[in-house]
């Protein structure tokens, strides 16, 4: 595992944190839960286990070996996750860079859940992850399965697994249920958990070989004892000191590794790590650098950064851990903890059981209907507000609220003109939306799927530096899916998880506005078109 630094900035950013850096490794092998200072302690000292998974995590392979046979036997070939944040983003790096199927349920939208429902049901094996064990969108999607699965004359209990910690919830229901349980380490947090049950019984299902990954991050544990050649030592300190240096945009570059989707899970373990007391780093991903002073271009596996890492997947979870965990000892934060996230989850607890109190809005173009504080006329004008609206080290967030996965439904006719495009929302147009709007200014633009996002950046947009400006997006729903023993639908899920989080970033003065689609088709074409004008 090699961390390089390509930029003379970068190893002198790096040398001016180093002495607060020299004693870090020593430390960490202790499990020392002090080094961040003593408010963190009480924290740190249950979030130190990801620093012996690798080996800790051998005593899963037996029992994985078991349920991968009978899966196997029983011809259960269609693996779905259910599960949020750390509980997915790892186990969909891990199955995309091995090549083997995975579908992930990190979501409420009712399509995109419809359509995984509808997908050989008769074959399916569902693995159930939360750590808390009471995460809203889980429980959501298992109850939902729960219901299909009884419907269909399947016994729930020979194709639900789940993973959490031990004492939870979950743990109880599943056990009631004759569920196959598997327990994670109580001491790792979730964004932590890579190489935990939560990274490894999903994987193994789908098809990857999780003991070759626990073997690639086996070899760089003795590495992380170094003062000399430790590679997390050099990126943690990179990535800290340059943040103290202004360079707080992380961009992240990976088009030329094998590694298929790291940077999307390093953008939750960075960003909910460290975005907390007006400090943070914004990790961009999927964007070109724009060549601003506070950028930090990071490459997986190529030069075209200021910072090349290279190494197999193991090493690479473990040491972008160790480093991340370093970058908060450098900015003065508790790497740990997530103390911005519950806000957002109560505001839409009170959405839920109030319903939702919607004003008319402020602005209706077309397919399109605004909500928010805006003099704009038309649609191109309050996406023109919102780019000048953010300021000088400022970005800005674009979060969708709506099916992630819908490009893989029907691709759009060849001969189908910008107007007539047939799918509802689908990748390619949401990183063309970014880019349009990136184009027209020079600050960061990101793209977050929501409610995933709420468990990977929302932490920094809440609590990072004041200086984000939010678009979100909604849509109508048309075909709801009802969800067993609670009062609400996905769909009204799904929209509260929006208002709750818009009501947080406002509450908090963040410039915010929500778009949303009354026809998802059309809504969508006219965005993009309005994009264009801006």
């Amino acid at each position: 595992m090699d961390v390089i630094y390509r930029e003379e900035g970068v190893a002198e950013a790096a040398a001016s944190v180093a002495a607060r850096l020299a004693d870090a490794p020593a430390r960490l092998a202790a499990g020392d839960p002090t080094l961040w200072g003593a408010a963190a302690e009480p924290e740190a000292a249950h979030r130190l286990g990801w620093l012996t998974l690798p080996r800790s995590s051998r005593e899963l392979l037996p029992e994985l070996d078991k349920l991968v046979e009978r899966a196997g036997a029983e011809g259960l070939d269609h693996v779905v996750l259910a599960g949020m944040g750390g509980s997915s983003l790892a186990p969909e790096v891990i199955c995309d860079t091995a090549d083997v199927p995975l579908t992930v349920l990190d979501t409420t939208d009712p399509h995109q859940v419809r359509r995984a429902l509808d997908d050989r049901l008769d074959r399916t094996i569902v693995v159930v992850a939360s750590k808390s064990g009471s995460t809203v969108e889980t429980d959501s999607q298992r109850r939902i399965y729960e219901q299909a699965f009884r419907s269909a004359g399947i016994d729930p209990a020979g194709r639900i697994v789940v993973v959490t910690d031990p004492g939870s919830p979950l743990e109880r229901e599943a056990a009631e249920a004759g569920y196959t349980i598997f327990l994670a380490d109580p001491d790792v947090g979730g964004r932590y958990s890579a190489l935990s049950a939560f990274g490894l019984v999903p994987s193994a299902l789908a098809g990857a070989d999780v003991a070759e990954l626990l073997d690639e991050a086996e070899a760089v544990l003795p590495a992380l004892r170094l003062t000399e050649g430790n590679p997390g030592l050099a990126l943690g300190a990179a990535l800290g000191g340059a943040a103290l240096a202004g360079r707080d945009k992380l961009i992240l570059e990976d088009q030329l590794s094998e590694i298929n989707g790291l940077p999307y899970w390093i953008e939750q373990l960075v960003a909910e790590s460290t975005g907390k007391l007006g400090k943070g780093i914004l990790p961009v991903v999927a964007a070109e650098p724009r060549g601003g002073r506070d950028e930090l271009v990071v490459a997986i596996e190529s030069d075209d950064g200021d910072v090349r890492v290279d190494g197999s997947l193991g090493a690479q979870f473990l040491v972008w851990e160790y480093a991340t965990a370093l970058a908060g000892l450098v900015l003065g934060v508790n790497p740990f903890d997530q103390p911005d996230v519950a806000e957002a989850k109560d505001n839409t607890a009170r959405v839920l059981a109030q319903g939702p109190q919607l004003a008319a809005p402020a602005l209706v173009d077309g397919p399109v209907e605004v909500y928010g504080e805006t003099h704009a006329k038309d649609l191109s004008g309050v996406l023109t507000q919102l780019l000048h609206a953010i300021p000088p080290h400022g970005y800005l967030a674009v979060m969708a609220y709506l099916d992630r996965l819908a490009a893989f439904d029907a691709p759009i006719p060849k001969d189908a003109d910008f107007e007539q495009m047939t799918e509802a929302w689908t990748a390619a147009d949401a990183q063309t939306l970014r880019a349009l709007l990136a184009v027209r200014t020079e600050r960061p633009v990101t793209f977050g799927w929501g409610p995933r996002l709420l468990h990977s950046t929302g932490q920094y947009h809440k609590g990072g530096p004041s200086n984000g400006v939010f678009l979100q997006i909604t849509g109508a729903v048309p075909a709801d899916v009802p969800i067993p023993g609670k009062p609400y639908t996905l769909g009204e899920l799904q929209l509260a998880q929006a208002l709750g989080d818009q009501r947080a970033l406002l509450d908090r003065g963040r410039p915010a506005i929500r778009l949303h689609l009354t026809d998802r088709v059309a809504g969508i074409a006219h965005l993009l078109a309005a994009a264009q004008e801006v």
